[in-house]
């Protein structure tokens, strides 16, 4: 395989269950993390590595490292590998996905901005999604008419906090998920809810449906509910571990166990908690969002300079959501008519608010 994004959480877990299965890695590709680079590259002696950075490069372990997105580009299209894992974070991961579709490869996708921004250009075909909640709808599809899907939600590292303390909250305390440890990027985008946001997109992609909601369920432990038309709903109940999706996605069918199942007696209860406007005030343009999904670009790359303003400190948390509901509402004119259009209403939306 090619695995995209091998330092996050969604690499090193690629890399337990390449190590599982014995599976071949002809070529990593990594950002800034080269101390846990050249660990892997030790155990899985990979034919290529791509690192972010020219000024990397020097200090990584292999004789054949080049740097950037070219270079990323080149790697997918020369490797023999049919797999291309992309877990790279954010638009950074589109042209990947392109270049590993138009090669005609297997893509596990893990980089969701590709399908929220981008979705109604991508060939489906070979595409298997990494996320526990979408695969946990996949796994309840059966042969029965479906009514809506309904993701679950964590609630993020503020879903307890007063409401009069978030406009105070720091940096650390927002790195600070209540669940489990993330890259940055996607920890604040649980907090402001926005993650979930994107989820739903690419559910409806993915889905073709737009009867979709998300509830909170804090134990992380059911994922996915379908409600079908006779009335009954099934739930996806599964401990939160990212190598069963991440098995699935690059092996098709798992018989062998890949994480112990989940003890109800151990859990005891559940509880569930609608997604309030007032914690999460990006969730009131929910339905906006899934009645236009040509908005995915635009909330996706203006979440991505919030954020990154956020974490050097330049705004305060309720900022980011500010910031992303106002870029929905002065560039909600912008329609996608074809590909490029997509990197230039990304880089039209981002200028006007990088400053």
């Amino acid at each position: 395989m090619i695995l995209l994004g091998s330092t996050g959480s969604i690499g090193v877990n690629t890399l337990e269950i390449a190590k599982k299965f014995g599976l071949n890695v002809e070529v990593l590709v990594a950002g800034k993390n080269i101390k846990l680079l050249n660990k892997q590259i030790k155990e899985f002696n990979p034919k290529k590595v791509v690192v972010s950075s020219k000024e990397d490069v020097k200090n990584v372990n292999h004789t054949d490292v080049s740097f950037g997105e070219t270079a990323i580009l080149e790697a997918i299209e020369n490797s023999s590998s049919e797999i291309v894992v992309n877990a790279l974070v954010g638009f950074l991961g589109l042209k990947p996905t392109l270049k590993a579709i138009e090669c005609g490869k297997k893509l596990a996708l893990a980089n969701k901005e590709s399908l929220v921004v981008a979705g109604k250009f991508i060939d489906q075909t070979n595409l298997s999604a990494i996320d526990s909640e979408h695969f946990g709808l996949w796994y309840l599809l059966q042969d029965k008419i479906v009514d809506s899907m309904i993701l679950t939600a964590s609630g993020g590292s503020f879903r307890n906090y007063p409401l009069e303390a978030l406009k105070n909250v720091s940096i650390k305390e927002a790195l600070n998920h209540p669940n489990w440890k993330m890259g940055n990027k996607i920890t604040i985008d649980s907090a402001t809810m926005t993650n979930k946001m994107f989820e739903l997109i690419e559910a409806a992609w993915l889905f073709d449906t737009k009867k979709l909601d998300a509830i909170i369920e804090p134990k992380s432990i059911i994922h996915a509910l379908i409600n079908f038309k006779d009335g009954s709903t099934t739930a996806h109940i599964a401990n939160t571990s990212m190598q069963l999706p991440i098995s699935y996605a690059i092996l098709g069918k798992v018989d062998s166990e890949i994480l112990k199942p989940v003890d109800l007696l151990e859990i005891s209860n559940l509880e569930f908690k609608k997604i309030e406007e007032s914690r999460y005030p990006i969730w009131q343009i929910k339905d906006e969002i899934l009645n236009n999904l040509d908005l995915g670009v635009v909330l996706n790359a203006a979440n991505e300079v919030a954020v990154s303003k956020f974490l050097s400190g330049k705004i305060g948390f309720l900022d980011i959501s500010k910031l992303s509901l106002d870029a929905i509402n002065r560039f909600s004119n912008l329609k996608a008519s074809n590909i490029d259009d997509i990197f230039l209403i990304d880089k039209e939306v981002r200028a006007y608010y990088e400053y």
